[in-house]
């Protein structure tokens, strides 16, 4: 997967448009990742024998990784926040991560 954790990513589809977050968690096997304060859902826990009472937790689930892209540049005033694929270049014999629309190596 091109994303990883601890990018700085935007949301480009789905109900969460637009909104900007940090990756928490990457699955690659089901490609999806988790972004911080984007697909908040909140889960009901039943009480238990250990835990006596009932909870209400409010958490990010995962969403998938074709509806987020790599922030390039942020929001300013006049321009909306640019975003941008990744891809891969080969430099010195290393594999090197690289922003499709400007060029630079991540």
């Amino acid at each position: 997967m091109k994303i990883r954790k601890n990018d700085e990513v935007i949301v480009i589809s789905g109900s969460n448009k637009g909104k900007i977050g940090q990756v928490l968690e990457v699955y690659p096997k089901t490609q999806k990742v988790i972004v911080k304060d984007v697909n908040k859902k909140t889960k009901h826990n039943k009480p238990s024998q250990t835990k006596n009472e009932g909870s209400i937790e409010v958490k990010e689930f995962p969403i998938h990784v074709s509806k987020v892209a790599l922030l390039v540049k942020k929001a300013t005033k006049d321009k909306p926040a640019q975003y941008s694929k990744i891809g891969y270049k080969l430099i010195n014999g290393k594999k090197v991560r690289v922003v499709k629309k400007t060029g630079k190596t991540i």
